[in-house]
């Protein structure tokens, strides 16, 4: 699948108690961390984790900057 970057909108395979099923992801490591984009409630999550739950990504973010 393709990567995994800052600010990306990801639908996950099943809803959220809240019933949005929408996540932004906002840290990007070993770990996944996102926030709902219904309750605003923040998860975080292994990658391998994350991998699984996620079933499309909806809008990408911006490529990281490289410069030095």
């Amino acid at each position: 699948m393709d990567e995994i970057r800052l600010n990306d909108v990801i639908m996950t395979r099943k809803q959220h108690p809240c019933g949005a099923n929408e996540w932004t992801v906002i840290r990007v490591g070993a770990d996944i961390k996102m926030k709902c984009s219904g309750c605003g409630r923040i998860v975080m999550m292994d990658r391998s984790v994350f991998v699984k739950r996620r079933k499309k990504t909806l809008r990408q973010g911006p490529l990281p900057c490289t410069d030095k």
